[in-house]
Formats: structure tokens, C-alpha cells, sequence
């Protein structure tokens, strides 16, 4: 065999046993009469030990071995003279008897260290280095538990794992396809999932009753820290249930989670309705680890003579405790932050309520000492602190606020990666009016049920914006980790809902015929939900990046600097596909 041990598993009782380990060279050094070699695998690191004095031959070809070299050895383990207690092998080291070299390793571009010297782009490309490193590899193993975890106990509720088609039909509702060419059927193309979706509702008609998927899904979309064009869903459906089962359901996976992974319990997620998330905190995926809710201010600032102001739909701010000290140049640089074409503001205002109980603002000359007094108290401000204001119309100024809370969030520490607040957002709008098309969009997908008291509004098309949907989201630190609907199971409601969204009868038996023929024969109610497993993860490891738990993730450009993908195909497999296009 070529081994009889891990690197990580030999301690003080297994002194005196003859091992074989294999491994890669970590690092050596040369003492002279000794030299030392730490070798790793996936399971830890174990010192190895080469004697000049009693084995000269075997000192020597220790000597000659680079980093990374693959290596076998056999040896006794002896307790180690000087110990290592930040490390499980610590008290032991290897006596080698006999070193065979399995693979010689050129010397890596970077080092192979907790701490590596290699920059982004370059561990990307040699990724399959970066894995060897402990933050790495210790990523990968939280994913792999947190897997477990929700299979175990997804199964002790009784769901099954199904697996559904990677090669569908592509639609043209919510991100763009990936799209893939059939070489049988010609000028005709698979698309690759942007989430099971229809399959697992046709599954509920099936009735399978619990369906669940471990599933990777692709959307051709712009990339960011938490977005990658494939990615990874939880992807859950129930039938005969409401939302409070679901809710239920996938708090209690949530919780699970939490209390395996990281040792806390929580008591019942708060809850909190769209509009009531977008009043307190301009976002519709909250961070309520900290205050600074938001505060309108229109009957107290307007007609004092500032025209910012008086002509604006909406003037809100922030108070931020004890921040009153903040110096001219710290204000400046908040300024500039929410002009960035990120945040998109024109202008901040600020209004210090100083110690001694006077006030100092960028607007003193329309405001009265009186009048930012009043500002004060709608805040419910304390000498001390701070308050920013924003203004302009309604959403957009609430989306700039929730930015700059963040920020400020940021700044002061209060967004700390250990501490968890996790919530349900419910009651979504059903449909999003979208200004350049100048129609309405479902905000979430087009099988989302309107919540029952809502359905005729469907038939008032000037209150369509009003409707609610049976939706839900589940949030944890300002990141959407999951969401998921009530779906419409019943086929007039959903012809009504196409109709709604500007679909002609022909144009919906063409991309969902085959779902509404299947409702025909006995949908069961049923409602679903799906989590982001790579942003659960990435949580659950404290970073904010999904790359750094994707063994194989694609850069900002959606490129695999690695393997070297996307890339061109030749002239031959083009015509095979019957595709004509121009190549570089």
C-alpha cells in the first residue's frame, strides 16, 4: 500500500509504530546534522526527520527534494525533542527508514501557505495549487459539510433528491440564457437551466410531494463577488402546502444549519413585508445586524427655502450614534461616496447634534438651530451623533441611503462577519413596471401566485403594480440566500398571468404548453424554494465572495483563466452545427 497513515492523524500514542505516509513537500530545512522535512496532505502536515550521523545517503537525497515534490516515506514515529502545539502531530515526528520520490514538482509560482504571495488572477490560474492551501481546502470541506447537512436533512423530512435535464427549452423571462446548438436538430438549440423550475412543478403533478436538488443552474448575466455564470441551488418543492409550511420548513433547515456548522440556535426569524423592508432599510434584503433606520423627513425640512429639498419626492436620512466628531474631510469623503455612479446621489446633507447640545449642518443658512432641533428629534437623536440625508425621488433616493448605511455599517465595524440576523422578506409586488419597455415584468418568475386576496386586481390592469405576490426571500446579513413562491397550479389563473405579462395564447402554448397541458391532468397546490448554496456557504465561511467555495470558479470577465474557456472552436465543428459565424 502506499500508505498506512494520513499527515494529520499520528500523535504521541502511535510512538514506536513503523508508517509509510505520502504526501507533498511543504518546506524543508537544513541544520547541518539534521534536516527536516514537513510533509502535507489533505489531512495535516507531519515532520519528518533525516539523521546525517546514522543515514548520510538518505540525509543527502532529502536534501535535493524541491517544494511540492511528491514523496513517500516509511519511518518510526518517535517523539519530537522540540514540540509544535499548533498542530494535531506536533508531539511526533517520523524517523525515516527509507524516501521514494513519486513525482518531482516544478517550483510552484507562488507559495503554498496560508498566507500566499500569489495575487488573485495568478492562484485562478493555478488553481489547482491554490486548492492545496489550507484556506482553500478548508472552504471546500465546509461546503462538502454544509451538503451533507442539508441532504440529511432534507431526507428526515421526507424528500426526495430527483434529478432533472440539464439540456432544456429556453424562455425568455428573467436573466439570459446559456444557450447550446444540436448538431441533430439543426439551427435548433438546448438552453442550460437558469433553475429546475418548471421541472420540479411538473414533478408536484408527478406527485413526488417532496422534491429536492442539489443543482447547478447558468445564467449568462454580469458577474460580482456573489453572482458566477454557474452556480449552485438548493432547489426545494413541496405540494398540498402554504406558505407558513414552507416558511416553516426551510427555517428549520436554516436553523439546522446554524446550529451544526456554527453552535448557535436562534428562536423564530423575524418577518417583514416588502414594502415595510424598503421603508425601514431601502433594500428588499436588509442588514438588521445594526440600526440606522431610515427616517423621512418631508414635513420637517420642506419650505424653508431649500430648493434641493422642497423640490425632491423624498428627503430621508440615517442617524449614526456618536459619530458627531467626524471632521471635515471624513463628511467630504462620505460625500464622494454616494456621488460614485455606483450610488448615483447628487448631493449628501449632514446635520451634527454637537455634545453640547448645539447643532453644525451643511445647510445652517435655511435652517434655524430651531429647525435642526426638529430634524433631531423626527431622528430621535442624542448629542453625539450624526445625521445624513439624502434626497430625490422615492426609490431611487432609498437605494442610495441603504448604499450609504451600509457603508457607514462598514466603517464602524458593525457588520461583523460572526455575528448572524437572519429574516423572511414576504409580501413582494407580483409584477415590476420596467421604464425602457414600458410594460410590466413578474419580479420573480412567471409561476408565482398573487396572494389570494389580490387575484381580481389581475383583472384592474391600472392596479396591476399593486398586487402582491405569495413570495417570500430568506436574508441573512444583507444577502439574499434563498427565496421561493407559492406556485400557480390552477391553468386559467396561469393563462391570466401570461396575458398579465404581455404573452398572446400562441406565444404561451409554445414556451409553457407542456406545463399547462400537465395542470390539466390534477395539479396538486404546491410552493417551493430554492437557496444560493455557494452565497450559504460563503456566509457560513465569514468572506464575501462565492469564488473562494467553487473548486473551479470563472473570473469577473466569466472566464476560466485556467482551463482557458470560453474559447473559439474550429471551422469543422462549425459546420457540423450548421452555426455561420465570422472567426477572428
Amino acid at each position: 500500500m502506499y500508505r498506512t497513515n494520513t499527515c494529520g492523524e499520528l500523535t504521541i500514542s502511535n510512538v514506536g509504530q513503523e508508517v509509510t505516509l505520502c504526501g507533498w513537500l511543504q518546506r524543508s530545512r537544513d541544520l547541518g546534522g539534521m534536516t527536516f522535512i514537513d510533509l502535507r496532505d489533505r489531512y495535516g502536515i507531519t515532520q519528518l526527520a533525516f539523521n546525517m550521523e546514522t543515514n548520510p545517503a538518505l540525509c543527502e537525497q532529502a536534501r535535493r527534494l524541491g517544494r511540492e515534490y511528491v514523496i513517500q516515506v516509511e519511518g518510526i514515529v518517535i517523539e519530537r525533542s522540540s514540540k509544535n502545539n499548533k498542530i494535531p502531530t506536533g508531539e511526533i515526528e517520523i524517523e525515516v527508514r527509507s524516501l521514494t520520490v513519486l513525482n518531482e514538482a516544478k517550483t510552484p509560482p507562488f507559495t503554498i501557505e496560508d498566507n500566499s504571495d500569489g495575487g488573485d488572477d495568478l492562484r485562478m490560474k493555478y488553481r489547482y495549487l491554490d486548492i492545496r492551501r489550507n484556506p482553500v481546502r478548508r472552504n471546500l470541506e465546509l461546503r462538502h459539510r454544509m451538503a451533507m447537512l442539508v441532504r440529511n436533512y432534507l431526507n428526515s423530512q421526507q424528500f426526495l433528491e430527483i434529478e432533472t435535464p440539464m439540456l432544456i427549452k429556453s424562455t425568455p423571462e428573467g436573466a439570459r440564457d446559456f444557450v447550446v446548438p444540436s448538431r441533430m436538430n439543426p439551427g435548433e438549440f438546448y438552453a442550460l437551466p437558469q433553475s429546475p423550475q418548471q421541472y420540479k412543478q411538473l414533478l408536484m403533478v408527478a406527485g413526488m410531494d417532496r422534491y429536492f436538488q442539489i443543482v447547478r443552474c447558468f445564467r449568462d448575466e454580469d458577474l460580482r463577488a456573489d453572482r458566477q455564470p454557474e452556480f449552485t441551488q438548493i432547489d426545494c418543492e413541496m405540494s398540498f402546502v402554504e406558505q407558513e409550511d414552507v416558511l416553516n420548513m426551510f427555517e428549520g433547515m436554516t436553523k439546522h444549519l446554524f446550529k451544526e456548522v456554527k453552535g448557535l440556535q436562534f428562536d423564530h426569524f423575524p418577518r417583514m413585508t416588502w414594502h415595510e423592508a424598503m421603508r425601514r432599510y431601502g433594500s428588499d434584503k436588509p442588514d438588521i445586524r445594526f440600526g440606522m433606520e431610515f427616517v423621512e423627513l418631508n414635513d420637517v425640512v420642506k419650505g424653508k427655502g431649500f430648493g434641493l429639498f422642497d423640490g425632491a419626492e423624498l428627503v430621508v436620512g440615517i442617524c449614526v450614534k456618536g459619530c458627531a466628531e467626524y471632521t471635515r474631510k471624513q463628511l467630504d469623503a462620505l460625500t464622494d461616496f454616494v456621488k460614485r455612479p455606483q450610488v448615483g446621489a447628487g448631493s449628501m446633507v449632514y446635520v451634527k447634534y454637537n455634545a453640547d447640545g448645539s447643532f453644525k449642518s451643511s445647510v445652517d443658512k435655511f435652517y434655524t438651530q430651531d429647525d435642526q432641533r426638529a430634524i433631531a428629534d423626527r431622528f430621535q437623536a442624542q448629542p453625539g451623533d450624526l445625521m445624513l440625508i439624502l434626497c430625490g425621488p422615492a426609490m431611487k433616493t432609498r437605494g442610495q441611503l441603504c448604499a450609504l448605511r451600509l457603508e457607514m455599517g462598514g466603517q464602524l465595524g458593525l457588520r461583523n462577519p460572526d455575528v448572524y440576523a437572519p429574516l423572511w422578506v414576504i409580501d413582494f409586488p407580483l409584477l415590476e413596471w420596467d421604464d425602457e419597455t414600458q410594460r410590466f415584468y413578474a419580479m420573480h418568475h412567471p409561476f408565482t401566485a398573487p396572494k389570494p386576496e389580490d387575484e381580481a386586481l389581475m383583472d384592474q390592469p391600472e392596479r396591476w403594480g399593486d398586487i402582491r405576490a405569495n413570495a417570500y426571500d430568506i436574508v441573512i446579513n444583507g444577502v439574499e440566500v434563498g427565496g421561493g413562491s407559492v406556485r400557480i397550479h390552477d391553468r386559467t389563473l396561469q393563462n391570466k398571468m401570461f396575458h398579465t405579462l404581455g404573452f398572446s395564447d400562441e406565444q404561451a402554448a409554445a414556451q409553457f404548453g407542456f406545463l399547462m397541458d400537465a395542470f390539466t391532468y390534477g395539479a396538486p397546490p404546491h410552493a417551493g424554494l430554492a437557496f444560493g448554496f455557494d452565497r450559504l456557504c460563503s456566509l457560513f465561511g465569514g468572506v464575501d465572495t462565492i469564488r473562494d467555495f467553487i473548486a473551479f470558479p470563472k473570473n469577473n470577465s466569466g472566464r476560466d483563466v485556467m482551463s482557458g474557456s470560453p474559447s473559439p472552436i474550429s471551422k469543422e465543428q462549425l459546420e457540423e452545427l450548421q452555426i455561420d459565424v465570422k472567426l477572428k
